[in-house]
């Protein structure tokens, strides 16, 4: 064990064994939370079968359930690199407030709730994409490739990218071409969104001994890519376009916020300094959130 690991472990063997509800709360990611949420509920809407509005929200809660059961169990697994971080280490588990086997007995109850519920309420397709978005998070993303591989968030980008299949499976009992388009446009948003805040919280990440893609290779290659990355959305950006899923709202949506990503991307490569990097983060948040919205939005209309 490292000396790392090591000091972790006594940090831990202190916690106390008696965590507050809010403390459970946080560990489930609730940031990260919502937004697999809204994009599992964008599956889910787009869908083509309508669910018993009952059913719907079974299925929008074993989606949340289930990111938070990843969540939880990816923070029971980082806690010695939380601790570390400022960004993370008042974490519950970092701080002392929670034991790890809380944080672990808890995240792989709600996982396997979460699952069972789906299989048993809305249909076994979807829990099964359920199943393998948890396993994809905690076994590929965290304990696989964090540590491990500056391609870390570009792989395990796909973890963040199954609820809209999630959704639409639940409604559908399959997978179409519009889910996997969506499953697409999230996984070549995540690099440049998780990398712009790695730009300015390079030291954390390098403290921590995370190969983030700043630490490793810079931050000039860190923004070519950021750029590279943006360029790559347009094609999918538009393809609800391509195979009439969508219409001109959505177009001119689309059209609009990726013009307005790749320019800031095109900005950040040119200044330097922090600032370029917040503001990329910021957006990248909004550029998900309002891309799957106007496509909700283009089809209520149309």
């Amino acid at each position: 064990m490292s000396d790392l690991a090591a000091r972790s472990g006594t940090l831990h063997s202190a916690a106390s064994a008696g965590a507050e509800p809010r403390d459970y709360w946080l560990i489930l990611k609730p940031r990260v939370m919502s937004l697999v949420v809204f994009t599992g509920l964008v599956g889910l809407l787009l869908a083509p079968v309508h669910l018993h509005p009952l059913q719907a929200v079974i299925a929008v809660l074993c989606i949340a359930i289930g990111s938070g059961a990843a969540g939880a169990l990816n923070m029971w697994y980082e806690r010695d690199i939380d601790a570390l971080m400022t960004r993370t280490r008042d974490r519950p588990l970092p701080a002392g407030r929670m034991a790890p086997g809380e944080a672990l007995g808890f995240g792989a109850t709600l996982a396997v709730g979460a699952v069972l519920m789906m299989g048993l309420a809305l249909n076994w397709t979807a829990a099964v994409l359920l199943a393998a978005a948890i396993l994809f998070y905690v076994f590929v993303y965290t304990i696989g490739l964090k540590r491990r591989t500056p391609q870390n968030i570009v792989i395990g980008g796909a973890a963040g990218a199954f609820p809209p299949l999630i959704g639409w499976a639940a409604a559908t009992g399959t997978v179409g071409w519009l889910p996997l388009i969506l499953f697409a446009l999230i996984f070549f948003w995540t690099p440049p969104h998780f990398w712009s805040l790695a730009l300015y919280r390079a030291d954390d990440y390098e403290k921590a001994g995370i190969p983030m893609l700043p630490v490793v290779a810079g931050a000039r290659a860190t923004r070519i890519q950021i750029l590279l990355y943006t360029v790559l959305l347009w094609p999918i950006a538009l393809a609800p376009l391509l195979i009439g899923a969508a219409g001109w709202i959505y177009g001119v949506a689309a059209f609009a916020l990726n013009l307005a990503f790749t320019g800031l991307a095109a900005r950040l490569l040119i200044e330097r300094g922090d600032g370029a990097a917040r503001v990329m983060f910021k957006f990248s948040l909004l550029y998900l959130f309002l891309s799957f919205a106007f496509l909700v939005i283009d089809r209520a209309l149309a």
